[in-house]
């Protein structure tokens, strides 16, 4: 088989600048995911944000309001004036300045519209919480006071710390969680995109371009080897190569993560993956027939590998992208197969509805596989034309 055995003297030549991409593929990866795990949340608890309670009387109603309101706040000591106030917000020593003016209950109890004075940090999630809790236990004691005429502050207060007693049960239902942390495999196959289109690209490319040489393309055509023999032996030395590229990146998850071999969600992983390195594939068999300069490969690697890995989550999570971004990075294979890494990770039952968006992405993949195979035939059809 010489053609094979050309082949593969081709892809060792090329071995040492394909390593380089594998061993920081692999430093890469181990310490991002084992700094990336994902931490389980079980359950839901409250903290209680920091605020400055300033009150320019005192009385009952003030006094069962700051009671109330020490549920949800941690009141902080700051001094009454505006500088330092403005430093404890600016430092965030509290998120929350709530000042009850002079006055305030005589008017409120005679049920007149009186307002509390307060100044927060923008955007604050926690405030509205205060506010939340502010707004109940006023609104509350304006129905008292408005249809219990006469009623005394004390007994005001009683009747609203009863009420705020009862709270409805609330159950969280979140969905099932996998029997496994996928955490790991999640990082390492997301990033095994970039390792595996850069060494694919370059291989191929590398074998395409001195089989696509004119000179050497009609002494094959002149050898006794038949076309199709010829044709036969290059199309199997690339499918070693890219299985063996598969196989080897792959086979590093099962090192360095063997607890979770033996999971549907990593079989559906790796599964992902193989289906991931045949769109590859195509794709570095159609720069291999559109290149003509061996020094272009590196450049067109480079484009190729890491433009798609910017924009479709595999250094940045798709989550955090903006939407535009992502509807450029649906036109590529790797977006697909980020996103189903991403569902994949998270599944803990694997029914057809389940695995729907995910066998969706892997055949959008197979689809993008068979569409640049298509191109590349195309064009290498060309070529031979033309010499």
């Amino acid at each position: 088989m010489p053609v094979f055995k050309l082949c593969m003297k081709i892809i060792q030549k090329n071995l040492s600048s394909m390593m380089i991409y594998v061993a920081v593929f692999l430093a890469v990866s181990t310490l991002l995911s084992l700094n990336s795990s994902k931490v389980r949340e079980t359950g839901f608890s409250q903290e209680k944000t920091d605020i400055a309670f300033l009150s320019e009387e005192d009385s009952p109603l003030i006094d069962g309001f700051q009671a109330e309101l020490a549920k949800t706040a941690s009141f902080v000591e700051v001094p009454d004036e505006t500088e330092k106030l403005q430093d404890a917000l600016f430092f965030r020593s509290v998120s929350y300045i709530l000042r009850i003016p002079k006055g305030f209950t005589q008017s409120f109890m005679r049920g007149e519209d009186v307002r509390i004075e307060k100044t927060t940090v923008p955007n604050s999630v926690s405030n509205a919480y205060i506010d939340l809790n502010i707004n109940q236990y006023f609104n509350t004691a304006a129905l008292y006071v408005k249809t219990v005429p006469g009623i005394t502050q004390e007994d005001l207060v009683r009747h609203l710390k009863a009420d705020m007693e009862i709270n409805t049960p609330v159950a969280m239902k979140a969905d099932a969680q996998p029997d496994t942390d996928n955490g790991f495999s999640e990082y390492f196959f997301n990033y095994l995109a970039y390792a595996l289109s850069s060494v694919l690209v370059l291989g191929v490319s590398a074998i395409m371009l001195v089989f696509n040489d004119r000179d050497l393309s009609r002494r094959n055509f002149c050898s006794p080897l038949s076309a199709g023999k010829i044709n036969f032996q290059f199309i199997l030395a690339n499918l070693v190569f890219t299985v063996a590229c598969w196989a080897v990146m792959v086979g590093f998850c099962f090192l360095l993560d063997y607890r979770n071999i033996m999971t549907r969600n990593t079989a559906y992983l790796v599964l992902n993956s193989f289906v991931f390195t045949l769109s590859m594939s195509g794709i570095s068999f159609l720069i291999g027939n559109l290149l003509k300069e061996r020094g272009a490969i590196s450049a067109v690697c480079n484009v190729v590998s890491l433009g798609p890995c910017f924009i479709s989550g595999v250094f940045v999570p798709q989550e955090l992208l903006n939407s535009t971004v992502l509807k450029i990075a649906s036109f590529t294979p790797t977006y697909w197969y980020v996103k189903a890494n991403n569902r994949i990770s998270s599944l803990a039952s694997f029914s057809f509805s389940s695995l729907s968006e995910v066998y969706t992405a892997m055949l959008i993949e197979a689809g993008f596989a068979v569409a640049f195979f298509a191109v590349s035939m195309v064009v290498g059809k060309k070529k031979r034309m033309s010499s």
